[in-house]
């Protein structure tokens, strides 16, 4: 399971850096999302877009507006973002998506940097197996 959730965060490194090589910074999220999601699925990997994250509390379904920018393979969480920097609400937010989704490993991605590689990513995980 910890080499599979490696290789998948490899891959979608891998496909984000080839987005920011051609875009370069500056564009909208939703801009990343998609050319991101279309290097994916050309690389054959199953990528759902914007997948709705229920709430439940205290047994009540909330109908909030919670969305999983990229959830590929059914197993890594992929935040996408076009910021200054990363700031802590951003890590919370994929962590608590992590949780609430029941998955182990997530990517926040900010394209909006110089240097991808350097600056516009963060590994997260939760539970992750030993």
């Amino acid at each position: 399971m910890k080499a599979r959730l490696n290789q998948l965060t490899d891959s979608v490194i891998d496909c984000a850096v080839a987005v920011h090589r051609e875009l370069g910074p500056g564009l909208l999220e939703s801009c990343y999302e998609e050319c991101l999601t279309f290097l994916l699925l050309e690389r054959g990997m199953g990528v759902e877009r914007q997948k709705p994250l229920p709430l439940t509390f205290r047994g009540h379904k909330i109908g909030c507006a919670n969305r999983i920018d990229l959830l590929v393979e059914n197993e890594v969480v992929v935040e996408v973002k076009s910021v200054d920097r990363f700031e802590r609400v951003h890590t919370a937010q994929v962590l608590t998506y992590l949780r609430l989704a029941d998955r182990r490993v997530g990517l926040l991605v900010n394209f909006n940097v110089k240097l991808l590689m350097r600056e516009g990513f963060k590994r997260l995980v939760y539970n992750f197996p030993d």
